[in-house]
């Protein structure tokens, strides 16, 4: 089990982790997607941990990006581990995504995680 999964685990359970906890683990996630899809045409938010740009087209660079995809740090860990799939939390309302470029489903589940 990663740490991805033990603290979705926590975040369900009675007492869940701390909020430096989480906040790592979503900057870690963030990391491995602009890793894995480099470039600033799609910028990756979760608020209020991190946010990052990432996927190769046009760059964004001032005001608010043509690309934006938003979600809470729950969701962005469920999708990193493959417990939900990114057409599940769309559909469910739990991603906002708007703008060329901002289906993400070829990133998820995280390699690293699975």
């Amino acid at each position: 089990m990663s740490d991805f999964e033990l603290i979705l685990d926590e975040l369900e359970s009675a007492s869940p982790p701390d909020r430096q906890r989480i906040g790592d683990a979503v900057r870690s996630v963030l990391g491995t997607i602009a890793s894995n899809a480099p470039g600033r045409s799609v910028e990756i938010r979760v608020p209020p941990h991190a946010a990052v740009q990432a996927i190769a087209g046009p760059t964004h660079r001032r005001g608010t990006p043509s690309a934006v995809v938003e979600m809470d740090a729950r969701c962005l860990l469920e999708l990193a581990v493959g417990r939900v799939t990114w057409d599940q939390a769309l559909a469910a309302g739990r991603v906002q995504a708007s703008g060329e470029r901002s289906d993400l489903t070829p990133l998820f589940p995280l390699e690293e995680v699975r």
